[in-house]
């Protein structure tokens, strides 16, 4: 009996466009988060990357290149957080929240409740 490393939650995404909700992957695996260019453009414009970004796969070592990213809100239990999620045409998922936003967010995902945990201290909205 391996341990997972994903987590699928519906969660609601908001961005400059428009929202809507969205069965999510939360993966350890995946460095960064991504959504699927189709999603992308619903939630806001596309902006291009200052450079193409190169992923590989988890099939066979094959490789994707991105050159767009999107800014974009979304929900837990209500409470908000936001992050950058890099757009690919090629995708698995319709959107992958990746290591890099549950680090920035310190989030840690409990497999066994199938829940996502996090300090609400974090979703307060602070200037320092």
């Amino acid at each position: 009996n391996c341990k997972m490393s994903i987590l699928k939650k519906r969660i609601k995404l908001r961005g400059s466009k428009g929202a809507l909700e969205e069965k999510v992957l939360f993966d350890t695996g995946a460095s960064y988060s991504f959504i699927k260019k189709e999603i992308a453009e619903k939630l806001a414009n596309l902006e291009l990357l200052p450079e193409e970004m190169e992923f590989q796969t988890a099939e066979n070592g094959r490789k994707i290149v991105a050159r767009n990213r999107i800014s974009i809100n979304f929900y837990i239990n209500g409470d908000r957080f936001s992050d950058e999620f890099i757009v690919l045409d090629e995708i698995s998922e319709n959107v992958i929240i990746g290591v890099v936003t549950l680090q920035k967010w310190r989030m840690k995902l409990d497999f066994e409740n199938e829940e996502i945990i996090y300090d609400k201290r974090v979703t307060r909205l602070l200037l320092i």
